[in-house]
Parts: C-alpha cells; structure tokens; sequence
C-alpha cells in the first residue's frame, strides 16, 4: 500500500472511533462482549431518562456497564464511577 493509501485508512479508523464514543453496541452483541464501547459522564437530567440497565461484569466484559435509555430512544453507556451515576444505581439497588 501507498502512504497515501494509509493515510487514509488509520483517519476512516480514527473518524469511526471517535464517533462510536458513549455507544451501545447493537443487542446482538449482548453475550460476546461489553456493549460499552465508550462511556459517557457529563450529567443527565433525570427527566431525559426513560430506563437504566445495569450489567454486571462477567465473562463477556470485565466491566460493569450502565446503559441509560433517554426519552428519545437513543441509549447512552454511562461512566459507572462518575457520582451522579452512582446515585442512580443506588436508588435503583435500594428499590
């Protein structure tokens, strides 16, 4: 391959990389690996917050992943350490 050629190719790479940030993987994925591929940590209003699933780690993914459904639809993996998140899962825990 030619310089330019991958040049070209590590940006496509690096451009879908960074747009995957704070992205579920589709549900087909469940059991082969984290869905988590980035992580999101910035506060939500909890009124944009339609459900939130909480996977614990295991074999498919060494980490524990939050996944926040909005009220748009869009799923959103959180940061699990951040403390507005554990907040969350707290008052889910305690439910």
């Amino acid at each position: 391959m030619t310089g330019n050629t991958v040049t070209v190719v590590l940006t496509l790479l690096l451009i879908s990389a960074v747009g995957t940030k704070g992205k579920a993987l589709p549900r087909s994925a469940i059991e082969l690996r984290c869905q988590c591929v980035g992580t999101h940590s910035k506060f939500i209003l909890p009124k944009f917050i339609h459900n939130v699933n909480i996977i614990p780690s295991g074999p498919h993914c060494k980490n524990v992943e939050v996944i926040a459904t909005l009220t748009d639809s869009r799923e959103v993996c959180l940061e699990p350490t951040a403390p507005w998140v554990k907040l969350i899962i707290k008052a889910i825990l305690d439910k």
